[in-house]
């Protein structure tokens, strides 16, 4: 028993510093909520334009909250047309909520590895952790489509990003109830007018996704599909308890500090 709430209690450590859903004001999201990658509401996928289809590497950083604390999230990305594919490696986040040794133990764990899939034309978001061949679906809510946005934009200089010469552009995205969202972005003129970086805030905490790697080119659409042989969750609490214990069941030992 004391061995499992052990178990237990790395679960809720990673829960807490991991990145969040990001369907809030901006769909960009901020330092507080439940795990999960970034979501592309119709707000950020209206900064895309054109650019409705591609993959890439996103580096996504949140920093202030109350405790002005800072996290760096890596992962690679897919989009076509409002569906996005976010894969993740928990033991990469840079957090000063990460101790040294969270790491090793999400591996042991079968949880270093997590999928966020949005999926706007079924009004579901998936969390997916191939380790523990699980997941969890939930409902998407006020998702509005792009087209119900409007642009206005300012040009405010240019810039080299990433190796990609850039407009930098302010873009005020207002709802249909009139409320705006304010965002810097970095325009790639060599790239279609590819947003390469995108700078916003919500609330007290700012948000950039940096994007690398681009290319823009159609993703294989079964990355979008939930594989078959994947166990379906209610909630994230029981995923995490039952694959802990499924874990326990095959004799896996957890120790702080263990290398799996």
């Amino acid at each position: 028993m004391k061995r499992y709430l052990v178990l237990i209690s790395i679960g809720a450590l990673a829960l807490g510093m991991a990145p969040v859903r990001a369907q809030s004001r901006s769909d960009l999201g901020s330092s507080r909520g439940p795990l999960h990658g970034p979501s592309f509401g119709g707000s950020l996928v209206k900064l895309f334009g054109e650019n409705s289809e591609f993959t890439a590497m996103l580096e996504l950083r949140t920093q202030g909250g109350p405790t002005d604390e800072t996290m760096l999230v890596p992962g690679q990305l897919a989009f076509d047309q409002g569906k996005s594919r976010f894969e993740m490696d928990i033991s990469k986040i840079q957090s000063a909520k990460m101790p040294p040794a969270v790491g090793a133990q999400m591996k042991a764990l079968g949880m270093e590895k997590l999928i966020t899939i949005s999926r706007p034309d079924k009004k579901a978001s998936y969390m997916l952790y191939p380790g523990l061949q699980s997941y969890v679906e939930s409902r998407i809510q006020g998702n509005e489509g792009p087209e119900e946005f409007k642009v206005e934009t300012t040009e405010l200089g240019k810039e080299t990003v990433e190796g990609h010469p850039c407009v930098r552009n302010k873009k005020i995205i207002i709802d249909k109830e009139g409320t705006q969202h304010e965002s810097i972005v970095w325009n790639a003129t060599d790239l279609k007018e590819f947003p390469v970086k995108i700078q916003t805030a919500e609330g007290d905490v700012q948000v950039s996704m940096l994007f690398k790697d681009v290319k823009l080119s159609k993703p294989d659409s079964s990355q979008f599909d939930m594989p078959t042989n994947f166990k379906k969750y209610d909630d994230m609490m029981t995923l995490m308890q039952q694959g802990m214990m499924r874990r326990l069941d095959d004799g896996q030992k957890i120790s702080p500090g263990a290398k799996p």
